[in-house]
């Protein structure tokens, strides 16, 4: 996704005081005065500003000091906690490193600790690369349609309140995608190298629990970005189009980013709306095509080495056929079932089976002696118990959504018809839903065309979502 940049990029380091990083260069101490600046940060949250007295930052520092069991700062034995904390506040008070400043207040005269703009940062920066932020793919996209979609909201200030909203979100989503997509390789990696069958149901087990592969789903499945792309793209040609509306972007434009002139406004508000929908129509959905590529990896190089270690250890053969149905349940699941190699199908034999011929009969490999013959007693069937069993096994083998049941099902919904759209058939229930999709399935073996529009579009059933179709009935059925 090609971004324009919204500032001019000046040199990092003439900003920044000249031993801003030393603290964190590699010491002995580094590791002690990143959790310190953490923990100094963290006094601040409860406070309505980055100002708090010295003491209570000492007392905190302190408390991890001993805790911590650390004797000694900068090769001086003997010191105390509160020594240690002074000595680590005063370090960071050094105007070299820049991330504490020191003020008196003017009624109690007591000495202030003052986090800087650049100390806040850095910490929440350190932070973020301990437990970094999970980011909820789906508020972006929700952002992108509600902010388009209330006019209300952003009519006086299109430009700030809408467009660059927009185009944030979309950026943002954009980011977060190529992150999901850097986490999977680190699967795949781990994966090549499973040697046990232990290690390696451990990696399974932390990526169908971890909260990559249920931000996956539900971008595939309720946040679906197809329910909402219809819209989105209607209101960013709206943006463009209306000549009063793209005026008053422009206008935006000019007075928020302080550009030269109108001309240049005129472009970077083009610029972010063609950005914007390139990125919703074409770069997000190749980012989903290489995500899902790297799930079909990950998966074919698990059975990979699953296989591998039903070779090298025989006794583990049980265990290992639970982990490839586990697999199997997994690709399913993600609706990807038709991503496993057929060679992998056959080998392993992924999918239910449904019917049974005389090359499914295992035998026994040794026939088993009768030693002792042995009589069993048995109480014979009733009539009655014989018809009951009849039933039950009919009713078992019943399946309301057969071929032959949904060809009557269309014959009936058509009344006579050649053509009928699946806004037509009843979806009131989830029977209609899983009838209407059988329909659709079996309908080339039933003698009917089923087809989708170019420009897909859905239709939303609570639980379900099912995209819209036409049936046509063919000339020689």
């Amino acid at each position: 996704m090609r971004f324009r940049k919204m500032t001019t990029v000046n040199n990092l380091f003439n900003q920044l005081p000249n031993g801003f990083f030393n603290l964190l260069a590699s010491n002995s101490n580094n590791q002690i005065y990143a959790d310190c600046l953490e923990l100094i940060f963290r006094e601040y949250e409860r406070e309505v500003s980055y100002r708090i007295p010295r003491d209570r930052i000492r007392d905190a520092i302190a408390i991890y000091i001993a805790e911590n069991h650390i004797k000694a700062l900068d090769e001086v034995n003997d010191q105390s906690p509160n020594d240690i904390a002074s000595r680590i506040i005063y370090k960071f008070l050094d105007s070299n490193i820049g991330w504490l400043e020191e003020e008196i207040d003017d009624v109690t005269y007591e000495r202030q600790i003052i986090m800087t703009e650049q100390g806040v940062l850095l910490a929440e920066f350190l932070m973020n690369l301990k437990r970094p932020e999970k980011a909820e793919f789906a508020s972006y996209i929700f952002d992108i349609y509600n902010t388009l979609n209330n006019k209300e909201q952003w009519q006086d200030n299109p430009y700030a309140f809408a467009l660059k909203s927009v185009y944030r979100n979309a950026k943002a989503l954009a980011k977060s995608l190529k992150r999901l997509s850097t986490y999977m390789k680190k699967y795949i990696e781990q994966m090549v190298h499973e040697e046990t069958l232990e290690s390696l149901t451990n990696n399974l087990l932390e990526y169908s629990t971890g909260n990559f592969i249920h931000e996956y789903a539900r971008l595939t499945k309720q946040s679906n970005i197809h329910l909402y792309r219809q819209s989105i793209n209607k209101k960013l040609r709206q943006l463009r189009t209306n000549k009063e509306l793209f005026e008053l972007l422009v206008i935006g434009c000019f007075d928020e980013e302080e550009l030269a002139n109108e001309s240049e406004a005129e472009e970077f508000v083009i610029d972010l709306i063609d950005n914007t929908n390139r990125f919703l129509n074409q770069d997000y959905d190749e980012i989903l095509r290489d995500i899902k590529n790297k799930i079909t990896l990950y998966l074919d190089i698990a059975i990979g080495r699953a296989r591998f270690i039903q070779n090298k250890e025989a006794d583990a053969r049980g265990k290992v056929e639970q982990v490839l149905k586990y697999i199997a349940t997994e690709m399913e699941s993600l609706g990807m079932k038709e991503e496993i190699p057929e060679e992998m199908t056959s080998l392993f034999a992924m999918d239910s089976q449904e019917f049974m011929d005389l090359q499914s009969l295992r035998y026994p490999r040794k026939a088993q002696p009768i030693r002792k013959a042995t009589v069993d007693l048995y109480e014979e069937m009733t009539e009655e118990d014989r018809e009951r069993a009849r039933m039950l096994q009919e009713h078992e083998a019943y399946n309301p959504y057969a071929r032959e049941l949904m060809k009557q099902y269309i014959e009936q919904q058509l009344q006579g018809r050649t053509t009928m759209t699946s806004e037509e058939l009843p979806l009131s229930s989830r029977r209609d839903v899983l009838a209407a999709v059988s329909a659709a399935a079996y309908g080339d073996q039933n003698g009917y065309d089923i087809i989708m529009d170019q420009e897909p579009e859905y239709e939303d059933k609570g639980e379900f979502v099912l995209r819209k179709f036409t049936i046509k009935k063919r000339a020689n059925v």
